[in-house]
């Protein structure tokens, strides 16, 4: 098993209060397998990332367990998690540009990057130029300011640097949100590819795109509200989603050749709770057409046949 989190819960301190961002999350993830995490904007899916690598300024770990494997991450102790960074868990952030210094060149940064986690540049060149070449960019790109690379290219270097010590679990937020369709499909396919090889044992992808999940993803999880409502194999998901969020989340995607005059987009109607104070019971109830008396009380996440898990009192009768 590769990863195990339990009972996961952060918050963001807030002037007004904690936002309860990821509330009592339990999931693993096993070796070779991607899992896509999905939900609207705003529902956890990137806190519950990043609260497996660094908790920024704002967060705060409350309680819960994460595990990679085998040895539990001192998740709350940022510089106790330092020396696992990079070299265990990696993470490709929401926008490659950020993630690179604009005053260095890609060589110097992965120069200053291997240093800093005890690795010679030299003998780790021509491994970088390796991978370089089987992402499509030359080694030219060593002696370029990120400002000369197109976001392609840049997204393209921050996977080949996020993954350059082979860690057991890679983390890639919104991988694909700021390119164009046809640089989002190949650079989703490079992650199976990056898999394939054995540059990283495990991965998961946060995005609100089911299409690139179900294309790439082995496993597809669903947030809402900061807590988790279905789980199950992708293809699973996409063809027979059982709870209610998920059907609505599906439905209110377009389909490939369907006209507007024809088909209109269905949306979800009503605004997700504040996470302020979360209402009891079941966080979707007040926007869910199945929504009975029973959903005042917060339903187990539970499995309802073989892979497949929900939290949903409907489901789960």
């Amino acid at each position: 098993m590769s990863l195990a989190v339990e009972n996961l819960e952060v918050c963001y301190r807030t002037l007004n209060g904690d936002v309860k961002a990821v509330d009592g999350v339990t999931f693993e993830i096993a070796d070779g397998e991607i899992a896509g995490l999905a939900g609207e904007s705003g529902c956890g899916k990137t806190t519950l990332a990043k609260s497996l690598i660094r908790l920024d300024g704002r967060m705060r770990y409350i309680d819960g367990r994460v595990a990679l494997d085998g040895t539990e991450l001192p998740i709350a102790d940022d510089a106790a998690m330092n020396r696992f960074r990079f070299r265990e868990v990696s993470l490709i952030p929401q926008y490659a540009q950020s993630a690179l210094n604009p005053t260095r060149k890609i060589g110097r940064l992965t120069s200053e990057l291997l240093k800093s986690r005890g690795v010679a540049y030299d003998e780790k060149l021509p491994e970088l130029k390796r991978r370089l070449a089987l992402v499509g960019l030359s080694a030219d790109v060593l002696d370029r300011f990120p400002i000369e690379l197109s976001g392609g290219m840049k997204q393209r270097v921050v996977m080949v640097l996020s993954t350059l010590l082979d860690p057991s679990l890679l983390i890639a937020d919104e991988l694909t949100s700021a390119l164009d369709v046809s640089t989002q499909k190949a650079v989703a396919e490079m992650l199976v590819e990056f898999r394939d090889r054995g540059f990283v044992k495990s991965t998961i992808v946060i995005t609100h795109d089911l299409a690139i999940l179900h294309q790439i993803a082995d496993t597809i999880i669903v947030m809402y509200a900061g807590k988790l409502v279905e789980r199950g194999p992708a293809t699973s998901i996409v063809d027979d989603p059982r709870h209610p969020y998920t059907r609505m989340l599906l439905g209110s995607l377009p389909e490939v050749g369907a006209r507007f005059d024809e088909t209109r987009l269905k949306g979800i109607a009503g605004r997700p709770p504040s996470l302020l104070d979360p209402p009891a019971g079941c966080r979707f109830r007040d926007r869910c057409p199945l929504a009975f008396a029973k959903c005042a009380e917060q339903p187990p996440f539970v499995e309802f046949e073989p892979g497949r898990h929900a939290a949903c009192w409907k489901v789960a009768a």
